[in-house]
């Protein structure tokens, strides 16, 4: 959309650059309301066309503000007072709209600037949480190192109690065999010392019958020559 190019120099009277800024005023404001439909739509397309708008609105309401200079300008040297007063309201009636007009772009822009600075802080906040999300990850990956390295020294203190318990257990199994070892080897030399002393009561036993038998031996002997002696 071009802005129009008609000036308020030369021979244009007021009437003329009157007419023209009303219809550079109705063209902007059917503009401004299209750029502000624009503003909420989600076509691609659509809204690749607001900068031109905006930026053709913005020409538009600078030419209107030159107008309306200019038409001051022409009925301040109007003879007649009441024609005067007359284009006085007129002009401020226009200069007042078009103000109004650039409030409404004005608004626009911020709105498009907050808009533009909230996607940038989506952004950056985005950028930051994956970021966030990368050290996170990290810090996981070394909890569930240091995890892994706290259950396998668990585990390993657990096999070492269990190994000592078995040794426990095998050192008191090896005191018992032992003990029974010491009491067979006893039990034993008992035996065998009751061994030694029945067979030494039985030689002494052999003995006594020798001893008892040659004495009975010798004494018949003795009394056999005695009674030879006497006869």
């Amino acid at each position: 959309m071009e802005a129009a190019t008609t000036g308020g120099g030369g021979g244009n009277t007021l009437s003329e650059i009157y007419q023209n800024a009303k219809k550079i005023q109705l063209r902007t404001r059917d503009a401004l309301e299209r750029l502000e439909r624009l503003e909420y739509s989600t076509g691609g397309s659509m809204e690749s066309q607001s900068p031109d708008l905006s930026s053709s609105i913005k020409r538009d309401l600078t030419h209107i503000q030159s107008l309306c200079v200019e038409m001051d300008r022409l009925c301040r040297s109007l003879p007649s007072k009441s024609h005067r007063d007359l284009w006085k309201r007129k002009v401020e009636q226009v200069t007042e709209e078009a103000e109004s007009l650039k409030q409404s772009l004005d608004k626009y822009f911020l709105r498009n600037q907050k808009r533009v600075t909230e996607a940038k802080e989506r952004a950056e906040l985005l950028g930051r949480a994956n970021g966030d999300s990368h050290v996170l990850r990290i810090f996981n990956e070394e909890a569930q190192a240091r995890q892994s390295v706290r259950s396998s020294a668990r585990m390993l203190e657990e096999a070492s109690l269990t190994g000592e318990a078995i040794l426990s257990a095998m050192s008191g199994s090896r005191e018992r065999l032992k003990n029974a070892h010491r009491k067979a080897l006893d039990v034993l030399n008992t035996v065998g010392l009751s061994n030694s002393v029945l067979r030494l009561i039985e030689r002494r036993h052999r003995v006594d019958n020798w001893i008892k038998y040659a004495g009975m031996i010798l004494t018949l002997v003795i009394v056999f020559i005695i009674w030879r002696w006497t006869q």
